[in-house]
């Protein structure tokens, strides 16, 4: 199993420069997913779902990783991503941790779609079940937080009804949701209304 593994090439510019404004938004609306169940830590110790915020039109700053199974977070637990490359699978983060292994993800929803600030990345096998070819799905033979899902997903944004609807599902990431919207509220809204 690699699930939580980093996949793509992480170099991180140690630093404590985490705006903790974006940590307390970030926070209360994890704190609600971690609460559900749908962001947390599996019994054998891997930690699964993430989260961000789009700090300006080129950083964004989302949870790190490994940090699924903790309750409550803080400045500690967040990176901030400043570039990244899918030709050569490089990710510059700045922050105390290493950007969460789906940071290329996030990456490429922020960069296919300007209007969107906050994502929400979860897990919940029914809903995933339940959502599968319903909303936009990914290819079931592209794994998470690679540049080939990266790709995927800006194929998504290009075919489906992606921009629309809000929603994902991670076809070759079993349990895998994502979701995402112009600020915190919308993107868990969107997954609190499927659920």
């Amino acid at each position: 199993m690699d699930e939580g593994y980093i996949k793509f090439n992480c170099e991180r510019i140690p630093s404590d420069d985490i705006p903790l404004d974006k940590v307390a938004a970030l926070n209360m609306y994890r704190e609600i997913m971690y609460n559900k169940g749908l962001i947390g830590m599996y019994p054998d110790g891997i930690g699964f779902g993430n989260i961000s915020i789009r700090c300006d039109e080129n950083t964004f700053l989302i949870s790190g990783t490994a940090t699924g199974g903790i309750p409550v977070l803080d400045k500690s637990h967040y990176s901030l991503v400043t570039d990244y490359n899918l030709q050569t699978n490089r990710l510059i983060c700045k922050g105390p941790i290493n950007a969460s292994s789906e940071s290329l993800t996030h990456a490429l929803i922020y960069e296919s779609s300007p209007s969107t600030n906050a994502i929400i990345h979860i897990h919940n096998l029914a809903l995933w079940n339940q959502l599968m070819h319903k909303v936009p799905t990914s290819d079931n033979l592209v794994p998470y937080g690679t540049p080939e899902m990266a790709k995927e997903i800006k194929r998504l944004f290009e075919e489906t009804s992606l921009s629309n609807e809000k929603i994902m599902v991670m076809g070759g990431h079993e349990e895998g949701i994502i979701s995402f919207g112009k600020n915190l509220e919308e993107a868990a809204n969107v997954l609190l209304e499927k659920l």
